[in-house]
């Protein structure tokens, strides 16, 4: 029995920790002011300027990225909404992976599932099987056939060592392929030049529960650098909303090497490799304690030559060879209440053989031309658990490309950009993936561009070759025989601008028009078994902003905003089971706000404040809400030398826990408000 005093004791404990909230963003916020008007004192003591420094506005303008043209540009010059996370970005975020780090690109919808699921995407269409994105890790794309989307439990890197990640929004087809329709991620890590020396971290608290990785970079000559790294980390479970744990809890370890030389000043090369192997456990039943140990392990390895042949015209080869493992447990098939079979196992293993050739060069002054030809083969073996599998069981296939791109200068400040794509797939052919770009510089400080684009996201085996309910039980769900790709007309136009010493904005607007999208229908004669089809269609459009303003020389600020509107329905005559309501679960509307803090004494303030609209998943042709949050991370940091770093971080520390994601109902698993300390030592 709950009593009245018992009430007031929780009442005023619930006021005394939004007191103290208040308090210590009030702390913050006057210790900000106080460091902006004080005069600056040298300080020779503090750490170097490259553990320290953050990005002047004056220089963000000038960052240069790859993943627009396939060749380095300055930020301010690409024809693309794209956004750049930089190591001291991720570093003074206190994220402990890949898709926490992904939270700091405002043109990304991220939402986590549970203890090791995510659900990522940009520009809508985040749903359980979201496959309209490109993930490339140095050049390793990694995505699953299985849905044509990423295991993101799996994509995993020594976060110390990732030099940048660059966030295109919006369709990059042209150069980069199939499934590259609302957006391109390309994770680009530090060569081993810039890793020389032994680095090693660990910490642990409520979540994660503890992790550490190491480091160490070498030299084997003047020109041939080399670095090892090995990490672990163990997760705990996510809870239900009454507070029980939900079986979901994993550990995982990873270790891999990387080594660059370059034998002249014309040649360039790189090999790497990585191996991972972890367990998880998964929610298989309708009971929080129902679940079973997933597996999944892999390793790959990469080589990649480059040649200078001129100012401006190079080449590269690249290839790689990329073996996964998944043993996933699958829930009993049930109708209405009844088995229809019993649970089991998964099991997939994925080698897939990629080698990719580029040449850029030049023809005139007014021609800068890039092309390319690619070839994939892949080889996909699944062992059927009794009420989920895959016909035929071990697939082979071939994917072949051809690209071109040739940037046309109109004038000096005005240049149109014009390219394909042409893909040979063994499920639809042929396919054509044109864009036209137009960039306008209007000063040293602004540009404007506008863009058209076509991509298409081909099928994958859930779409053509799935049998849930695999004989000798039921046949409920199947793959479409006759699924061809979706595809998409994209018409984009944005804006980027340093408006003044202390500011700097992106803003960009896109219109998308979707067709022959994925669908679940039945037959004529029989509604058993339902199979997908391409019978949905629609349109999306939306904004997105990005702003940084530099408050003073210790202080930064960064804002980000969404608009997102989806219309997703069933093309004229035709049906969708689920009412066009499978395949979006996205907030119309995000916000955040990021604030880095340099205090006296060599410490470091950073807080996230995040707020995320309400967003509808389905079941079935129900649609239920996700609500609306606002959450704050923060990061307390003390540079003890220029080789000693000691952090406190909390994350989600508004709430106890609230839900990201799935389906109204008491199995819905919510994010736990937790705290980590971290220790980091270079030596």
């Amino acid at each position: 029995m709950i009593t009245s005093a018992g009430m007031m004791r929780a009442a005023t404990k619930r006021s005394l920790r939004i007191r103290l909230r208040a308090m210590l963003a009030m702390a913050a916020s006057l210790q900000a002011a106080a460091l902006c008007s004080a005069p600056a004192q040298a300080d020779s003591g503090s750490p170097s300027i490259g553990e320290l420094k953050q990005l002047d506005v004056e220089d963000l303008m000038n960052v240069e990225i790859t993943s627009v043209a396939r060749h380095p540009q300055k930020l301010l010059d690409a024809a693309s909404a794209i956004q750049v996370i930089t190591q001291e970005d991720i570093r003074r975020s206190g994220a402990t992976s890949i898709p926490e780090a992904l939270r700091l690109a405002d043109n990304l919808q991220v939402a986590q599932k549970n203890s090791h699921d995510w659900a990522i995407s940009a520009r809508g269409f985040n749903t359980a099987l979201g496959n309209k994105l490109l993930v490339m890790i140095d050049g390793r794309t990694v995505y699953t056939p299985l849905y044509s989307g990423v295991f993101w439990d799996v994509q995993d890197y020594l976060l110390e060592d990732i030099d940048r990640i660059e966030v295109i929004s919006g369709p990059g087809g042209t150069l980069w392929g199939a499934n590259a329709v609302n957006g391109v991620i390309n994770i680009i890590t530090k060569s081993a030049a810039d890793t020389q020396g032994g680095y090693a971290e660990a910490g642990g608290g409520s979540e994660p529960h503890e992790f550490t990785s190491a480091r160490y970079g070498g030299a084997l000559d003047a020109d041939t650098h080399f670095r090892v790294y090995g990490k672990y980390f163990d997760r705990g479970d996510s809870v239900l909303a009454n507070g029980d744990p939900v079986p979901d809890a994993w550990r995982q370890g990873r270790a891999g090497f990387r080594m660059d030389s370059e034998p002249s000043t014309q040649d360039r090369f790189t090999v790497q490799g990585d191996y991972y192997d972890g367990h998880e456990n998964v929610q298989t039943g309708g009971e929080a304690d129902a679940g079973g140990e997933a597996d999944a392990g892999g390793d790959n390895l990469l080589g990649r030559w480059t040649r200078v042949l001129s100012d401006g015209s190079d080449l590269s080869l690249q290839s790689y060879i990329d073996q996964t493992h998944l043993a996933l447990p699958i829930a009993p098939l049930t109708v209405n209440g009844r088995q229809l079979s019993p649970p089991g196992f998964l099991y997939d293993d994925l080698t897939t053989y990629d080698v990719d050739f580029q040449h850029r060069f030049g023809i005139g002054a007014r021609h800068r031309i890039v092309w390319g030809v690619g070839f994939r083969y892949t080889h996909d073996a699944v062992l059927d658990a009794p009420g989920l599998g895959f016909s035929p069981a071990v697939l082979q296939q071939n994917l072949s490309s051809a690209f071109i791109q040739d940037e046309i200068a109109l004038r000096k400040d005005l240049s149109f950009t014009l390219g394909t794509k042409l893909e040979h797939n063994d499920y639809t052919g042929f396919e054509f993936e044109p864009n036209a770009r137009l960039s306008w510089i209007l000063s040293s400080s602004q540009s404007v561009w506008a863009a058209v684009s076509r991509a298409v996201r081909t099928p994958s085996r859930i779409d053509h070759d799935l049998t849930e309910g695999a004989p000798p039980y039921p046949v409920i769900l199947e793959g479409g025989s006759k699924f061809t790709s979706e595809a998409v007309i994209a018409y984009e136009l944005g804006y980027r601008a340093q408006l003044n010493s202390k500011f700097t904005a992106s803003v960009s607007s896109f219109y998308n028009q979707y067709n022959d999208v994925r669908s679940t229908s039945i037959t004529p004669v029989k509604i058993i078994p339902i199979y997908f089809a391409n019978n949905l269609q629609g349109d999306t459009y939306g904004l997105e902003f990005s702003g940084n303003y530099q408050v003073c020389e210790a202080w930064s600020l960064h804002a980000g905003y969404t608009l997102l509107e989806e219309h997703l329905r069933v093309k004229p005559g035709a049906f969708d089971l689920n009412d066009a309501l499978n395949e979006t679960a996205d907030p119309e509307h995000q916000f955040s706000l990021r604030s880095s803090l340099n205090l006296p004494r060599h410490a470091e303030f950073d807080a996230a404040l995040r707020w995320v609209d309400t967003l509808h998943i389905n079941n079935g042709a129900v649609s239920g809400p996700v609500p609306s949050y606002f959450e704050l991370n923060a990061r307390l940091a003390w540079h003890a030398s220029e080789r000693l770093e000691l952090a406190l971080a909390g994350e989600n520390l508004l709430h106890e826990r609230h839900p990201e994601y799935g389906f109204p109902g008491p199995m819905r698993a919510e994010i736990q408000r937790s705290v980590y300390g971290k220790l980091a030592w270079r030596f």
